[in-house]
Order: C-alpha cells, then structure tokens, then sequence
C-alpha cells in the first residue's frame, strides 16, 4: 500500500459536548449545572469500567468550569490539598490506585471544600464501599450523588459513528462498524478518530468506505502520543465505487 500523508491527529479534548451520553444523559445534565454554577450539588461520584468514559468527563466537566472562570484542578498522589483553594472544582480519577497517605490528603481535601464552597467530583471503578479504601473516605465519598457511568453498547457506538460519519458527508455501511467494532480499540475517542482517518484516507484514493478500505487503513493507524493541532479536513471528493 503507498504510504500516505494522513496527518493522523490525537482524538479531540474531552469536553462535555463531545462525550456520547448514551444511558448517562442525566449524569451529563447533572455535570452541565455543576460547570455552570446552576446547581447546588458539591460532592459528584462516578463508578463503571474502565472504558466507560469516567476520565472524559471529569476533564470536561473541569475544563467547562475553568471557560466560566472557576478555579478547577485535579487531585493525584502527591498533591498537597493545601494549596487546592476551598472554593475550587476538584476532579479525582481512579480513586482507588491512591496510597494511604493520599487517601488521608482526600479526605482532608473533601473536609475543607464542604467547609468552603468547593466541589469535588471523584471516579473509581466501583461504589466507593468496594474499593478497599480508608472508611472514612468511602464514607465521604458516597455522601453526595453517585452515578454509575454506563459503557456504551455497540448499538448505540454504532449509532454515534454512523451520525458522526453523515456530519462529514458520508454514509458508514453496517459492515464497515461491525468491522471496526471487531479489530480497532473500541472506545469511541479512538473509533472517532479512525473515523476520521478512514473519511480522509477514503477522499485522498478517491474510493468508498468499505471494509477493504478500512483493512488497509488499519495497519497505519495511529494515534499520536502528543496532542497536534488538527488539520482542515480536504475538500469534498468523488468516492468511486470499487
């Protein structure tokens, strides 16, 4: 196969926007009001497989915090919650990988924000009372609302990949998903991002989405290590059908 120049960029910044709700549409609206100042909730905690999406939204809902101009940070081993103002947004991810003594800086973090008017959003891959966690910070963790965030099923990937793939002018044949649903990674910051490449790939060979196509496309793809500006897709082309 000639090599091409795809110019094969990382998957968009997670956002709020951009992450497929599927069955979370009311953890999302909760996130949304969280982000915007127009709810009173403060204490947020996420649960579900790896894949699920957990990571996406603490980033995005922190990232939709900071374009209002609110302080928002992350919490991680080795942070001292000291310097975490009481009145900021703060996501934790994978609670359940932290150590004693960042478990014990959580909790004194969670204590501080409910005496302020912080809020903290957490994430781990089960109910806080399952993690082998402190008690008192599964405790403290499962005090406010606890969401459990739902993987996307391939029906409803597959729905999402055949709207993005009319958005850019194209129609993604039933066979092509399943393909992709078989041998790509399948969470869909990846699978959008092969979509991408395949929508590109397709208008510079001047041919059709098919699964062919997409066996060709694969062993080149990708993803890049560090995030680069992405390029202006090319103009629309003749696909051929071959």
């Amino acid at each position: 196969m000639k090599q091409l120049a795809l110019d094969i960029a990382a998957p968009p910044e997670p956002t709020l926007d951009n992450f497929v709700p599927g069955r979370n549409a009311e953890l999302v609206v909760a996130l949304y009001a969280i982000a915007g100042g127009a709810s009173h909730e403060r204490f947020v905690y996420l649960w579900g497989a790896q894949g699920s999406g957990r990571s996406h939204l603490l980033e995005a809902v922190a990232r939709a915090a900071r374009r209002r101009g609110r302080a928002a940070t992350s919490f991680a081993a080795g942070t001292p919650e000291i310097d975490i103002a009481d009145d900021a947004l703060v996501t934790a991810d994978d609670v359940e990988a932290l150590d004693p003594g960042a478990q014990i800086a959580l909790f004194n973090l969670h204590n501080r924000l409910r005496a302020g008017t912080g809020v903290l959003i957490a994430s781990g891959a089960a109910v806080p009372g399952q993690l082998g966690l402190r008690a008192d910070l599964a405790t403290r963790l499962g005090s406010g609302l606890v969401y459990h965030v739902h993987e996307l099923t391939d029906e409803e990937k597959g729905a999402a990949l055949r709207r993005q793939a009319a958005a850019r002018g194209f129609d993604l044949p039933q066979n092509v998903i399943r393909y992709l649903l078989r041998h790509a990674r399948r969470d869909m910051p990846a699978l959008l991002a092969l979509l991408e490449a395949l929508d590109r790939y397709s208008l510079e060979t001047q041919r059709a989405v098919t699964v062919p196509l997409l066996r060709e496309l694969l062993p080149s793809f990708s993803l890049k290590p560090e995030r680069e500006k992405r390029g202006k897709p090319g103009s629309p082309a003749c696909r051929e059908q071959k």
